[in-house]
């Protein structure tokens, strides 16, 4: 995967370019990409109340603890030129013992192949094992468009925990993922998958 490619926390002029890349994947509703945009909204408020900045900006080194009452966290991934290129929403699961749930990932259909989700799942790991968080969630749908995003968890550790059949709708089972973490655990990359942008639903 490019070098180049930067993982880093977004900023306020991102909203609309999170909204064209769920909507970019196609396998999104409309009310989706509001969620999606609506969390984000929540990080910035969270942001501007300056809850957060620092620790966005430090958790990726390693240097700095997620707080408390941080519902969501969002990371991005830039091309070269600085576009964003794709997204990372995640945070702790109320009421668990260092439980967190990946909300998002998503890359651009045009930028997929290219390394971006793998980093992107990476750096959220990466950032949670420093926290000692214990286990991360994800939650994805059962429907065949979906078979590259189920592979792509697989390929990098983690386990089809669960399985809620006709969860979302009749004949779209709820598909849940889940990989332990560990401070001393090293990342498996394994090969970015032609529709890794698909996200975590």
């Amino acid at each position: 995967m490019p070098p180049t490619l930067r993982v880093a926390p977004l900023a306020p002029e991102h909203r609309a370019r999170i909204a064209e890349i769920v909507t970019a994947t196609g396998m999104f509703s409309a009310e989706e990409v509001a969620v999606a945009v609506e969390l984000f909204d929540e990080w910035q408020r969270d942001e501007a109340r300056g809850e957060r900045h620092e620790v966005a900006a430090s958790a990726l080194a390693g240097t700095s603890s997620l707080p408390p009452r941080a519902s969501y966290l969002f990371l991005g991934a830039f091309a070269p030129d600085g576009a964003l290129i794709g997204f990372a929403c995640h945070g702790p699961t109320p009421a668990t013992d260092r439980t967190h749930d990946l909300y998002w990932i998503a890359v651009d259909p045009r930028a997929q192949g290219a390394g971006a989700g793998t980093r992107l799942l990476a750096a959220v790991e990466r950032r949670l094992a420093d926290d000692a968080a214990r286990l991360l969630v994800v939650e994805t749908s059962g429907r065949e468009q979906y078979a590259p995003t189920r592979a792509f968890y697989l390929a990098r550790g983690y386990t089809q925990a669960a399985t809620v059949r006709d969860f979302y709708a009749p004949g779209d089972d709820r598909i849940l993922f889940t990989k332990r973490l560990s401070p001393a655990a090293r990342f498996h990359e394994a090969p970015e998958s032609p529709a890794a942008g698909g996200a975590a639903r």
